[in-house]
């Protein structure tokens, strides 16, 4: 079969953030909450609680590259209606500041005891981009049909958040690198803290996060500040096996300084520059490989991350942790749709393969085997097929392999349900409205159709069920066995959901013939 290229709607892509309410509907109602940073006005609409904007940190331009303040308690009732500001970032937001510390919560119940499980949503993009407050990510429906609580993050990113300083600055900025996840930290505290306030219960924590975000979760499977603050994980298209090393970091950063002139800066300077003269640092090219631009991510900096997140091995203090992960069978439709992709021929794919794998494997064998598996594909779909299996897929085989020889608690799953647009397979971001069960949400791609609804409701149950439970497993799938060696038993999101054991085991086998090693590290 041979795809189109047209173009169709970007789903996959970034989409806007929602605003959030400025008034209230006909439907709803103020309602308080007292927490520890104080009184939260919020509102109740269709029978779930809703808290926009709450401040969990303090402006983070009074600690940039450190350690975030915790919010002080306000004294005055703090209107939680409306998101509030996204880290400072080059993708579109409505909203960018330094001061981004915030979160939001949805929740059937105040203050009754109910300890229900907490669903705590860490978004994509990288470390570089994105935003707790999309559409998507609203968690009215998941509160409601689990009777949990949903919980959504803003931190810092890019440089704001992992710009590693130490070693150029020694003693100025030894959390520069990890800023960013020690906000995730700060955000984790205070839902533990704040946890019986809104109904839920601080020993049921689940963070769940995609792409970047449960490469953020990855990381702090590892990080001894993190330890006892989330109970189970769910990772969607998103793996850190290995972090940034200090010296990639810092020459990371070296660049980073020169592109905004800034190589001769004093510490003070760095915290005093306007934000937008440290936003066109976001342009440089990395130093470690200049067909990319600039890496940021966690830093292995022995203060929050003193070993690797997953190598050599899984980590030992989150074995007991139970754990789900996933991927999206068409990862790549999202990055690469594009006319250089619909132009490739049998001998210009080898070249393009070459720069899109991001591993050190000959291209031509790869187009080989794919031709000999696959011969019904033409270039462009052996392309996706390959940049999937090598550059998105093989970090979730590397965690889930480690996790399953360590005997932790792990389920795995493949989303192949497509899009609407079937020419779009099932992309990078997919199986987030379905975690939501929010088919109906602007930037969704599958459509309400019967199947997605079944297929929404399966895999928002499953994640329900794991925070609940700690397994996610439900009435309305079959039976979803832990992942073992060397069956790698896999749940497969689709028309008909199935277990499958290794159900890419040629592709598996392929990649694992060369050393894995994480982009950016």
């Amino acid at each position: 079969m041979k795809l189109s290229r047209r173009l169709v709607l970007g789903a996959a892509a970034a989409s806007p953030f929602a605003a959030g309410l400025g008034a209230f509907a006909q439907d709803e109602t103020s309602v308080l909450a007292g927490t520890t940073s104080g009184q939260l006005r919020g509102l109740k609409s269709d029978g779930i609680n809703i808290f926009r904007g709450v401040r969990y940190g303090e402006d983070t331009a009074l600690s940039r590259f450190a350690k975030p303040i915790p919010a002080a308690r306000r004294s005055d009732i703090s209107d939680a209606i409306n998101y509030r500001a996204s880290s400072p970032q080059r993708s579109n937001q409505p909203e960018i500041n330094e001061d981004c510390l915030f979160l939001n919560v949805w929740t059937p119940g105040l203050n009754d005891g109910a300890k229900r499980p907490i669903l705590f949503y860490i978004h994509g993009g990288a470390y570089s981009n994105g935003s707790g407050s999309d559409e998507l990510y609203d968690g009215t429906r998941l509160a409601t049909k689990g009777g949990v609580v949903v919980i959504t993050v803003n931190h810092r990113l890019n440089a704001f958040g992992y710009l590693y300083l130490d070693r150029l600055y020694p003693g100025a900025f030894p959390d520069s690198g990890n800023a960013g996840q020690w906000d995730l930290v700060l955000a984790l505290n205070w839902v533990k803290q704040n946890a019986e306030t809104f109904g839920g219960d601080p020993d049921r924590v689940m963070v769940f996060g995609q792409s970047g975000g449960g490469a953020k979760i990855a990381t702090m499977m590892a990080s001894p500040a993190a330890e006892g603050l989330f109970h189970s994980a769910a990772t969607m298209s998103g793996q850190q096996v290995t972090a940034c090393g200090p010296l990639n970091g810092t020459a990371r950063a070296t660049r980073f300084l020169e592109t905004i002139g800034a190589g001769a800066a004093t510490p003070d300077d760095l915290r005093t520059i306007p934000m937008e003269r440290l936003m066109e640092g976001l342009t440089a090219r990395d130093p470690i490989n200049e067909a990319h631009g600039l890496y940021f991510g966690p830093v292995l900096d022995y203060r929050m991350l003193s070993r690797h997140p997953f190598f050599p091995d899984a980590p030992g203090q989150s074995a007991h942790i139970p754990m789900i992960l996933g991927n999206t069978a068409d990862e790549t439709k999202a990055f690469l749709w594009r006319d250089e992709a619909f132009a490739l021929t049998w001998e210009t794919l080898p070249d393009w393969l070459e720069i899109q794998l991001r591993c050190d494997i000959h291209p031509g064998h790869v187009v080989d085997k794919y031709r000999e598996w696959f011969p019904e594909l033409d270039p462009t779909e052996v392309m996706f097929k390959a940049t999937t299996a090598g550059r998105s897929w093989r970090g979730q085989v590397e965690e889930s392999d480690a996790r399953a020889r360590q005997g932790a608690p792990t389920w795995v799953y493949q989303f192949d349900l497509p899009a609407a647009e079937r020419e779009r397979g099932a992309p990078h971001t997919i199986d987030i409205e379905h975690a939501f069960d929010n088919l109906a949400q602007s930037g969704a791609m599958s459509g309400t159709g019967p199947t997605a609804a079944r297929v929404a409701d399966q895999l928002s149950t499953a994640l329900i069920n794991l925070a609940r439970n700690g397994d996610p497993n439900h009435a309305g799938i079959p039976q979803w066995d832990q992942h073992t060696l060397p069956n790698r038993e896999t749940m497969v999101f689709d028309a008909t959901t199935r277990l499958e054991n290794d159900p890419r085991q040629r592709e598996r086998e392929l990649f694992a013939t060369v050393p894995f090693i994480q982009w950016g590290s």
